[in-house]
């Protein structure tokens, strides 16, 4: 709108206020409403009214956009809660950590879709198989520096890791690793789980299912190492 003087020093502005406090202003002056031009990307349009209805399905079809966006996540959030749980109750099956363990990474790799998944635990190795998806770490968070700062958060981190990270995570595997989520598993190691898509995690993704895994396998390793 042109910053115009009108008389006796009214603005634009103060017209365009005056209008919307009152609504019904035009409906008093009809043929003040018929001469006014309305704006259109293309050509004029004939009335008010027109304008109006224009601009209402133009709102309308924005609010149909997002609400089409909405319905899609959250069937795909739907779909996400279903394979957690499924996750849970295999874990509520296992009958031993190693089992466990192995329900965990199956799980993932099978049910969303993951390409790498490690499983490191902060213990003796035991009876534990040798496993390139379980790592073994027997000298606790002080062997792993290059986790030291992680482990001392709770939420996951998501995103591109260091590359020190990735070798002690996925080894030989670690160039191939574009993007990872990284989850704690309360004092006993760490979940993680590789991508070959650099944008499969990244730090601006939610990260409540991640949260709701860690705490479930969390759950599950401490049944079987109470007393280790």
């Amino acid at each position: 709108m042109a910053d115009m003087t009108l008389k006796d020093g009214l603005q634009a502005m103060d017209i365009a206020e005056y209008l919307r406090k009152h609504p019904l202003f035009l409906k008093d002056f009809p043929e003040l409403a018929m001469s006014l031009s309305m704006p259109r990307e293309h050509g004029p349009a004939s009335s008010l009214a027109s304008y109006q209805v224009d601009v209402l399905r133009s709102k309308n079809r924005a609010l149909e956009t997002r609400l089409t966006e909405l319905i899609e996540i959250a069937e795909d959030n739907e779909q996400l809660m279903v394979r957690v749980h499924s996750l849970t109750m295999g874990l509520l099956r296992s009958d031993s950590l190693i089992e466990s363990i192995r329900s965990v990474v199956a799980g993932l790799i099978e049910d969303f879709d993951t390409d790498l998944v490690r499983v490191l635990l902060l213990r003796e190795r035991g009876d534990l198989p040798e496993a390139d998806w379980l790592l073994v770490e027997s000298g606790g968070i002080q062997a792993l520096p290059a986790f030291a700062e992680f482990l001392a958060r709770v939420d996951p981190m998501v995103g591109r890791l260091a590359q020190d990270k990735l070798v002690r995570l996925f080894g030989e595997h670690a160039s191939n690793v574009q993007s990872a989520a990284l989850m704690r598993l309360g004092e006993y190691g760490m979940l993680a789980i590789g991508s070959l898509d650099g944008n499969r995690f990244h730090p601006g993704m939610g990260s409540i299912f991640l949260k709701l895994i860690a705490e479930s396998v969390t759950a599950s390793i401490r049944r079987f190492t109470r007393g280790d």
